[in-house]
């Protein structure tokens, strides 16, 4: 029985590991990779040993970026009176790419989910609540950007709950018209959100 080399079978482990990658994917990535030249091969290992050294969270929206502030945030022509809450640092990504969104994000990394044990301290609402509570009157209306799945319907109720009995001034809004239930925002197109942006309703 001919056995893989260990360096082929801790590369197609390593590749099994990582989300949306099965066994037979695993494999020919791997097996991709020996034909790439060495040259190559450096670079890609090289990008990936930087991926987290060169890389921050940051600390206003959570989002990933090269410098804390990020980017977005650094932005004084971007309306401070809306936030937008997403569920990944994809979804700013892909609101960016409409070119109708001109307020700022809150990035939650991931969404309420009791059945793999993810509650709200897992992820980044606690941070949202006091950098809203901490704008005085500043910010008027938070838009509930999470997935249109049960886990965002979820984490966007929970939101408005703390959101509402606390800041009960505040107005709050979810995505609509476009965006399909069971749908992820990552995958969705420009006109697609764009709609759902300008057809968003109070929550």
């Amino acid at each position: 029985m001919a056995l893989l080399p260990k360096a082929l079978s801790r590369l197609i482990e390593s590749f099994e590991k990582l989300q949306g990658i099965g066994p037979k994917s695993a494999q020919r990535l791997a097996f991709y990779l020996l034909h790439v030249p060495q040259d190559e091969l450096d670079q890609f290992g090289d990008r990936l040993k930087t991926l987290k050294s060169s890389t921050v969270l940051c600390a206003v929206c959570k989002n990933v970026a090269e410098n804390d502030p990020c980017p977005i945030c650094s932005d004084q022509n971007r309306d401070d009176s809306i936030i937008c809450v997403v569920e990944q640092p994809t979804d700013v990504l892909s609101i960016e790419r409409t070119g109708k969104f001109k307020g700022f994000y809150h990035v939650l990394h991931g969404c309420l989910d009791p059945l793999n044990n993810i509650g709200p301290d897992e992820i980044y609402i606690g941070q949202l609540i006091k950098r809203v509570q901490g704008t005085g009157n500043r910010v008027q209306e938070i838009i509930l950007a999470t997935n249109p799945n049960m886990e965002g319907e979820a984490t966007a109720m929970y939101i408005t709950k703390q959101v509402k009995g606390q800041m009960s001034k505040v107005k709050i809004t979810r995505l609509a018209h476009g965006l399909p239930v069971g749908a992820d925002i990552e995958y969705a197109d420009d006109v697609t959100l764009s709609r759902a942006l300008e057809g968003r309703r109070e929550y």
